[in-house]
């Protein structure tokens, strides 16, 4: 399994990389977007290291080192999953990158892939879903210059048919984070309102525990509110304190006044930024062993790692045990942001000397094909 280590050699000049971002939400994100977070690290990383970066994405402004490209007026997240934003999102994409002229395109886009076989620079595409099901099916169907970036074993291991290039950890920059001293204060829970995230194991796993709790979680879409209507208003009660829709802030003042991050989560999440950003800040994560948790949890270090909802009580109540440091530690040595930008580095090196060696063995196809394909139908051929 290739897992890009420090010891990969980076490109050995600075590159013009094309960022490709999601049209849901601006860079870097006011609240709710953990790719959006993601990518506004990377792009700043790399841009210090010295690459040219131009940012593909939605809205008037973007807080990021890289060269701003709007290609629609305002961030579409009232629209998250419709399928016309993200296809005009794409189309707008693609006019960009057949005029642009790029060593190499970071796609993070749900659409934006598509657009590989036109421009034909070599493109990397982090996959921020499950690639099981759909996703993966759309995956393995693009053309052969589309490489897959991993963002955990977890998920690669889910979608072992895939050409996967490498693995490579979400990081935060540990600079905007400050590391409290532990509090015996609430439990946070800090997602989106889904039966996957498990808000409604979190307030029974804590009122079990005696422990408070506060449940901080997106819930803007229609889905998302029927799911906190119907399951969770009916189980509030004193014992849990509810904050929707959090801008950043307010999560990161959650997090300092909290005693540890509960993350009962119901699916096999690839990556969850929010632990890395929990143990930024010197907070513990009590979590099932689900998906990723194990890759970036360190059990009895930096976390307690259940294997049912039985056993979060208890584990709510051994935080107390970890040393805030520890969780810092950890996230810089795992997913600091200059590990992830060198990590992307080595990646971008990958994709340029495989497309290198593929242009020599690749044939004609479009407007280049035409003469040969001319001469094969003529009637003397």
């Amino acid at each position: 399994m290739a897992i890009v280590k420090p010891i990969d050699r980076p490109p050995s000049r600075p590159l013009r990389i094309a960022m490709v971002v999601p049209p849901w939400y601006e860079l870097p994100p006011a609240g709710y977007g953990g790719i959006e977070a993601m990518c506004s690290v990377l792009i700043d990383k790399l841009s210090d290291r010295g690459h040219d970066v131009v940012v593909l994405g939605a809205g008037s402004r973007c807080g990021t080192a890289g060269t701003f490209v709007s290609l629609m007026d305002e961030p579409q997240h009232q629209r998250l999953g419709e399928v016309m934003p993200a296809a005009l999102h794409a189309a707008r994409v693609g006019r960009i990158l057949r005029r642009g002229a790029f060593d190499v395109v970071h796609d993070h886009s749900p659409a934006g892939p598509l657009t590989a076989y036109h421009h034909g620079s070599p493109t990397v595409v982090t996959v921020h879903g499950s690639p099981v099901g759909e996703l993966g099916d759309f995956l393995a169907n693009l053309d052969d210059r589309v490489r897959p970036v991993a963002i955990s074993r977890s998920q690669r291991q889910s979608r072992p048919d895939l050409d996967w290039l490498a693995t490579v950890h979400n990081a935060v920059d540990l600079s905007q984070f400050v590391a409290r001293p532990a509090t015996d204060g609430p439990a946070l829970w800090l997602a989106r309102m889904s039966p996957d995230k498990g808000a409604d194991l979190a307030i029974e796993a804590c009122r079990r525990a005696g422990v408070p709790l506060v449940l901080a979680g997106k819930c803007s879409e229609p889905a998302e509110r029927r799911y906190f209507d119907s399951v969770i208003r009916p189980m509030l009660g004193d014992d849990v304190e509810v904050v929707l829709d959090a801008d950043r802030q307010t999560s990161l003042r959650l997090l300092a006044r909290s005693r540890c991050l509960i993350l009962p989560i119901r699916w096999e999440e690839p990556f969850g930024m929010v632990m890395i950003e929990a143990m930024a800040s010197g907070r513990p994560v009590v979590a099932l062993r689900r998906g990723s948790v194990p890759e970036v949890v360190v059990d009895g270090v930096t976390g307690w790692i259940c294997d049912t909802v039985d056993d979060l009580p208890a584990a709510l109540h051994r935080t107390p045990e970890l040393d805030p440091q520890a969780c810092v530690a950890h996230v810089r040595a795992a997913f600091g942001a200059d590990l992830m930008a060198h990590r992307y580095e080595v990646v971008y090196r990958r994709a340029t000397d495989q497309a290198r060696r593929a242009g020599a063995r690749r044939p004609a196809t479009g407007r280049a094909a035409l003469p040969a394909l001319q001469a094969a139908s003529s009637p003397s051929a």
